[in-house]
């Protein structure tokens, strides 16, 4: 997952917004449309059949979701969007842009959403590089899990949505097991309509997108480790997405008497803002040698040899990723957007944050480059892509 590459985006012709300063620009930046991915895409898949219309949107670029505004024009959904894509396993290089993708169709359980945010996840870079390829979708790809947008039509089926809802949501319910082949870095994403929420009223598109897998897996293996009010728990990677918000969880939701978690020197403030009592600096100290025990050890690095050393007899480790050292477990989410709905009123009340890595949002014109500062290991909390246009 550490395969690294440099952008060749100077290639390609499109026109994007620059999302450093308010109101938006325009950024003339060099997009080649790769024809034959949607060339493929085409043929594995219907374009939408109907064009149904949607509010236009009006973005400003500021810290408060009120700059967010829905415009009452109404436009058409095309039959082609712009997306990431890639038609081969490998590292960040199989990544290409293509302005002709066909907007997938819903089925009747599913909403089209107007993707305007999107995050990226470890787990875009373990799908691309072919780690799960028996139980994923049919080649070509467009990637992405984490979505925030607009609902612009809704399947049959669908009970509680309509055109307009801002939600958020993780479009896979399963990581490992068929997602979906058209993933959130693209203009449009079909997605079920259990795995969505509301977004939350107070944040704006660029955190809300940055928070549900994350925010999903935290909280339930918080719970499957058996986390409760008056027990302890020790975060392995507290700075990270999961971890930021593992953190968090513990203290507000779950209760947790002590919260601790790992870091390095740089980033020992950001989880003391978080709420931690103890932060422990890895470069420093061995957490596996500390006198103090935890109830739970949340491992989200893969260091679970070490993990079951930090528990108190009959405590718990759970680990999403890396080999598994008994009694510690391997955990997978499975999302569901009821989880999110939950977690809201903690959202908007500011209890819970997300944290958004300083060096973003990127555009769309920059995936390649965010994957590869994802990829490297040096991101805060999560890495954005905004705007998707």
């Amino acid at each position: 997952m550490e395969a690294l590459c440099t952008s060749n985006t100077n290639q390609f012709q499109a026109l994007l917004c620059d999302s450093s300063s308010a109101p938006l620009r325009p950024l003339a930046i060099s997009l080649k449309p790769c024809s034959l991915f949607s060339t493929t895409l085409r043929t594995r898949t219907s374009i939408v059949s109907s064009t149904p219309r949607y509010p236009s949107l009006k973005i400003s670029v500021s810290s408060s979701a009120s700059s967010i505004e829905t415009a009452t024009t109404i436009s058409p959904v095309p039959s082609e969007m712009k997306a990431w894509v890639y038609g081969e396993y490998g590292g960040i290089d199989v990544l290409k842009f293509d302005s002709k993708v066909s907007v997938p169709e819903i089925n009747e359980d599913q909403v089209l959403l107007k993707v305007v945010a999107a995050a990226l996840n470890p787990v875009d870079g373990k799908r691309r590089q072919g780690k799960f390829k028996a139980t994923d979708s049919p080649l070509p790809t467009v990637p992405g899990y984490d979505v925030a947008g607009i609902v612009v039509k809704v399947g049959s089926q669908v009970k509680n949505l309509k055109e307009g809802d801002e939600v958020y949501g993780n479009i896979n319910e399963k990581a490992l097991e068929n997602p979906h082949q058209f993933g959130s870095l693209a203009e449009f994403t079909a997605v079920e309509e259990k795995l969505l929420a509301l977004k939350p009223k107070n944040l704006d598109f660029s955190q809300a997108a940055g928070l549900p897998l994350a925010i999903e897996t935290a909280y339930e293996g918080l719970e499957k480790a058996g986390l409760s009010a008056g027990k302890s728990v020790l975060v392995l990677g507290g700075a990270g997405g999961v971890g930021s918000l593992a953190i968090q969880l513990a203290k507000q939701v779950f209760g947790a008497s002590k919260v601790a978690a790992t870091s390095s020197t740089g980033k020992i403030e950001l989880l003391k803002s978080l709420g931690v009592d103890l932060a422990i600096d890895y470069t420093k100290d061995n957490f596996e040698d500390l006198p103090e025990k935890f109830d739970v050890v949340f491992d989200a690095v893969g260091q679970s040899d070490k993990a079951v050393k930090a528990i108190k007899e009959g405590g718990s480790v759970v680990v999403l990723t890396g080999a598994v050292t008994p009694p510690g477990f391997r955990f997978v989410v499975t999302s569901n957007g009821d989880v999110l709905t939950k977690l809201n009123p903690y959202l908007e009340s500011g209890k819970i944050k997300p944290v958004i890595d300083p060096k973003g949002p990127f555009s769309l014109s920059q995936v390649v480059e965010a994957f590869t500062y994802l990829e490297a290991g040096r991101a805060t909390g999560k890495v954005v892509i905004h705007p998707i246009s």
